[in-house]
């Protein structure tokens, strides 16, 4: 999957771990703090896609990611997805979804679900809607957020 200057794939050896633990430790607003550990255990959980700006050198440089936890057979959880502050607004979170949505492993799904704080537009181009029924959805939640690391000192 490429498109000008950039790649997707779903080669989970291609992932730079410390650019996804970075962006979603630092950066996210839905998993800050969050462990290396954890991130790495997520990655290897679940189905991932990479959004790779091409070098010359073929050491493509990381600049997106998303994850979708999924049976691949009836449903699928979209998660983690991002675009480094430096490359938004030239399309990339819009071809991320659609090569998401259309990716062959992906399709025949009951159903999707995702959660989002300010990106419902993007995710409404793809055909996501704001819960109805919601009084069927329920939630156990264990942990609100990660705590802030204590720095050690000798």
């Amino acid at each position: 999957m490429l498109q000008d200057d950039f790649i997707i794939s779903t080669d989970k050896s291609k992932i730079d771990i410390n650019v996804v633990y970075n962006y979603l430790s630092k950066e996210s607003y839905w998993a800050k703090n969050i462990p290396m550990a954890i991130v790495a255990k997520a990655i290897d959980g679940a189905f991932c896609f990479g959004v790779y700006k091409k070098e010359v050198n073929d050491a493509d440089q990381q600049i997106g990611f998303a994850r979708v936890i999924t049976d691949k057979a009836t449903f699928g959880y979209l998660a983690d997805v991002f675009i480094v502050e430096q490359y938004r607004g030239i399309g990339l979170s819009k071809w991320l979804m659609k090569e998401i949505m259309e990716h062959p492993e992906l399709q025949g799904f009951r159903g999707w679900m995702l959660g989002t704080k300010d990106a419902h537009t993007l995710y409404e181009r793809f055909g996501f809607k704001r819960l109805q029924n919601s009084e069927r959805i329920m939630r156990l939640s264990l942990l609100e957020g990660y705590p802030e690391e204590e720095s050690v000192t000798g």
